[in-house]
């Protein structure tokens, strides 16, 4: 409660320019470190993903060929 009658009396240039421009000072070197880590996760999960499911289409596409030529 004591911050809302702190920032009560702030001009609106502090609470909305001043003090985000300061947290991003602050913490702009852990946000840009977990979005990058973030992001590069995600980039190797759909890599995997993706690697996964061409292995499945390969390994169904020569097993089918296969079968087909079984079956002559």
């Amino acid at each position: 409660m004591a911050v809302r009658e702190i920032l009560a009396g702030m001009p609106w240039w502090v609470k909305w320019v001043a003090i985000p421009v300061l947290a991003l000072l602050v913490f702009g070197g852990l946000i840009t470190s977990v979005l990058t880590f973030v992001v590069g996760l995600l980039f190797k999960v759909l890599l995997f993903v993706a690697l996964v499911a061409g292995l499945v289409y390969v390994v169904r596409k020569f097993s089918s060929s296969a079968r087909s030529r079984e079956d002559w």
